[in-house]
C-alpha cells in the first residue's frame, strides 16, 4: 500500500470530535508538543485514540508511544503541490 501522503503535501483538516477508524488525522506529537503529525485512526477507545502511520516500517505511531488521548482534526483535502490536490478519504 502506497501512502496516503508524501513530504511536502500541504493539507486542509476540519475539527472532528469523534476520529473514526480509517480517519486520516492531525494531531500533536506525544513526544514533541511543537510537532505535528498527520496519522490515520487504528482504533477509538473511551478516551484514547490509537493511531498509525501508512508506512508501517518508517513510521512513528501508536506502536512507539501509544494512545494519544485526543486529535486536532481529520484531513479532508490535499491543496498542494497542485498535480497532487484533491479530496482525500
Amino acid at each position: 500500500m502506497r501512502p496516503t501522503l508524501v513530504p511536502g503535501d500541504r493539507v486542509v483538516a476540519v475539527r472532528c470530535r469523534r476520529p473514526r477508524p480509517g480517519d486520516l488525522v492531525v494531531l500533536a506529537d506525544p513526544r514533541l508538543a511543537a510537532r505535528t503529525l498527520v496519522k490515520r485512526v487504528a482504533a477509538v477507545a473511551p478516551g484514547a485514540v490509537s493511531v498509525v502511520g501508512d508506512a508501517p516500517d518508517a513510521s512513528t505511531d501508536s506502536r512507539t508511544f501509544g494512545p494519544v488521548p485526543s486529535v486536532w482534526g481529520r484531513v479532508v483535502y490535499r491543496y498542494g503541490p497542485r498535480e497532487r490536490a484533491g479530496r482525500l478519504r
